[in-house]
């Protein structure tokens, strides 16, 4: 599988460098160069991990993680943040934010590489790889933590002939087509669900909602 990595960064130069590097690593590499624009290539192409600098022109990194930690579909989306700041503040601020790892500058460049691979392989393990979404083991977590609860509801939602579309088509349109349904799964969520509500991806095929009766 070939990763896609988001780099935020507003200095040309570095995320130039960055961008030949890691595409030289195998990498897909996106790039913003302020916080807003970030924040919506991960709504439109969602990266499997963005290299976040701290400092940018429009809003802080920090602003843009705490961002996408209140957005249901980039809520799990691995964040290393890249500072030059050292303060030991500043590295638990963006740990509370929910970054995997956090890096200052000027970085080793193999050891961002090797950052960036432990992240993924992390994530990977426990997120579905096409859509950032839960996989099998964070779902079923979540439902073993609901069984003492009768106040939840649960929507599976099965894509029928999808490998028959993958053999026409190809995987690269049968992605699409997953991710297109895990936006329009969290967006529905996010519009009209609760904070608590839990979207899953546990195999290639199905999605799970988990909700309150009411809100299906």
């Amino acid at each position: 599988m070939k990763y896609t990595l988001l780099i935020v960064e507003d200095d040309h130069d570095t995320s130039e460098m960055l961008r030949v590097y890691f595409e030289a690593q195998g990498y897909e590499v996106l790039r913003a160069a302020t916080g807003q624009e970030a924040l919506d290539l991960c709504q439109t192409q969602l990266p499997n991990l963005v290299l976040l600098d701290v400092r940018l022109p429009d809003m802080d990194g920090f602003e843009v993680g705490k961002r996408l930690q209140e957005d249901l579909r980039t809520s799990r989306l691995p964040v290393i943040f890249v500072t030059e700041r050292r303060e030991r503040d500043f590295r638990i601020t963006g740990l509370k934010l929910g970054a995997i790892d956090y890096i200052t500058k000027p970085f080793d460049i193999q050891e961002l590489r090797l950052r960036v691979r432990n992240a993924l392989r992390r994530a990977g393990s426990q997120n579905n790889p096409i859509t950032g979404l839960p996989g099998d083991k964070l779902t079923a977590n979540r439902l073993e933590l609901l069984l003492e609860n009768t106040n939840w509801a649960i929507i599976a939602i099965t894509i029928t002939g999808l490998s028959t579309f993958n053999e026409i088509y190809g995987f690269v349109a049968r992605d699409d087509v997953l991710r297109a349904v895990a936006l329009i799964l969290t967006s529905a969520v996010d519009e009209s669900g609760t904070l608590d509500d839990f979207v899953g991806h546990p195999t290639e095929s199905q999605f799970i909602v988990i909700t309150t009766p009411a809100k299906v």
